[in-house]
Formats: C-alpha cells, structure tokens, sequence
C-alpha cells in the first residue's frame, strides 16, 4: 500500500482568501434567493486545487471558533487590530462547513484555541501513520514543518504553493523551524498585534537568532550584542517571552481525529446535491473522478 498522505486545511485563512479575492470588484456572488456564497464558491476553488495538487488520502478541515482564545486572555491586544468579518462574509461561515461536510471531510475547530493549533496537534498525532501537507495561507505555520509535515504556503492565484520541507526552509530563510517562532518573539507580529522587543525588526531578529541559535542563546550571552540591542531587550525581556509564547502553535489541543474517520472518500452526488442547491453548476466539473485509495 502507498504512503498515506493527510491534507490539513487551514479553513478560515482560505475562506478569507476567497472571500476578499472575489469581493474587491464590489459584487457579491449571491443565489437566486440573494444569499451571498463568493467565498464558499472560492473556497471550494481552493479546495478542489489543493485535493487535486496533493493527492490525498485523508483530508479534515480545521477552523477557528471565535475570536475569543486562550491567547486573547494571555494577552488583551492580540488581534484586537482585527477589524469585524465583512457582513457579507459572515453567513458563509456555516455554509462553509456544510459544504465541506458534504465531501465527507471532518471539519474539527474548538472554543478557546485556533484552527493553527487544531491543525498543530493534529499534525504532531497523526504524522507516524501519514505524510502530512498543511495548506494555509499563514507563515506562522512554517514551525510546524518536519521530515513528516509539509507546510504548502498559498501563493496569489489558485494553484500557487510554495512547499516548505526542513531542507526548502533552510535554503530560503537559514532557518530551522523552531527558531520560527523564537523570530517573532523578537519581531512580534503586526497581523496578531503582539509588539515583541520594541525597535527589533525583522532582519535585527533574523541576525540575532542566526547568531545565537535561540532565545536562550541570545539571553545566554547578551553581553557580545551592541549596547543599543541589548538595552532593548533587557527593556522588553516580559514582552520578549510574552510574544514567544503567543508565537506557538499548541501541539495538545484538546481534539483528536483518527485516521480512519478523515479517509478521502467523496460521494459525488451528495457534493452534487449540496452544488446544485448554492447554485455553484460551474464547479461540478472540478469533481472529476473521486479519488479512489487502493
């Protein structure tokens, strides 16, 4: 028997992704009844490209419940930069989920963490009985990459990735994946509104980890970086751990999927039922074939 290979899907980021890509004309794709689907209709775009790129045999789809996380109680402003879910886009959210149901796919999030974690723990679960592929559009992922993770980050356009394996992000970052998140421990993140050390910026934060190895390291021997550096670092040590820890993705969530229950096992007629009732006739050539798994 072939390799068994799980495709994690990040839902929300390619949800978004579809939402804004087909939003910026300023008409929304809607059914005869006047229910908005652009993104659902993109998303499912998406999907299909990742399903037909990655060749699955196991697929589960993870979202984010809420904004509300236990890192939003660790820190008050992450994300609170994030402006509210465009009106239109908000309907989608559960439409969303009943398309994908209707692949047979789980679709697997939970209150009090983000879908980076369910897809985290997941990947670090289930990576000894497949090779995983995470599709997302969030760099932040790369630190989940391994010899058994790959991270397809979405490039512009559908059919875009940029596949990251230990040796990818080595060769274009000088990066392991850990140190991943000990840059944004330095740097912060502007997107998820954590500041890091202030006045550190990405490539300060790239050079000092290089150098150093770690945070630990850097720490370690704080007294060979230039005064000014040093100064900001001892000025923001809390906000240094802080943002480190708001950078990592949980490994042990409280969800769980065994490989049996996310087997790629399309019934095309239920995809077709659930596509003629959005309205979405063009997409059903994207079906083709379901993929069957010797």
């Amino acid at each position: 028997m072939s390799e068994q290979r799980l495709l994690l899907v990040d839902g929300m980021a390619i949800l978004f992704r579809a939402y804004f890509a087909t939003s910026f004309g300023g008409s929304i794709r809607r059914t005869s009844t006047g229910v908005p689907v652009n993104a659902v209709h993109g998303f499912v775009r998406y999907f299909m490209d990742a399903i037909h790129t990655f060749n699955p045999t196991h697929v589960v789809c993870c979202w984010d419940m809420g904004s509300t996380t236990f890192r939003t109680e660790q820190y008050d402003g992450y994300k609170s930069n994030r402006p509210a879910a465009p009106e239109d886009l908000i309907p989608q959210f559960d439409l969303v989920k009943d398309v994908v149901a209707s692949f047979n796919v789980p679709n697997i999030g939970i209150a009090g963490y983000e879908a980076d974690d369910c897809i985290g723990t997941l990947a670090a679960a289930l990576k000894d009985q497949a090779h995983i592929f995470v599709v997302t559009g969030d760099h932040d992922m790369l630190q989940l990459v391994d010899d058994r993770v790959s991270v397809a980050i979405m490039k512009k356009g559908i059919g875009n990735y940029m596949v990251y394996t230990p040796v990818s992000l080595m060769e274009e970052r000088q990066l392991t994946p850990i140190q991943i998140i000990d840059i944004k421990g330095l740097m912060g993140d502007t997107s998820d509104n954590y500041p890091g050390v202030k006045g550190i910026g990405e490539k300060t934060a790239h050079k000092l980890i290089q150098e150093h190895g770690s945070i630990e390291g850097l720490l370690a021997n704080l007294e060979s970086v230039s005064k000014t550096i040093r100064a900001k670092i001892e000025a923001d040590l809390d906000m240094l751990h802080l943002s480190r820890d708001l950078a990592t993705i949980q490994l042990n969530a409280p969800v769980a999927c065994e490989l049996l229950e996310c087997l790629w096992n399309m019934d095309t007629e239920t995809v077709v039922r659930k596509f003629d009732e959005l309205e979405f006739g063009s997409l059903i050539k994207l079906l083709g074939q379901p993929i069957i798994v010797k």
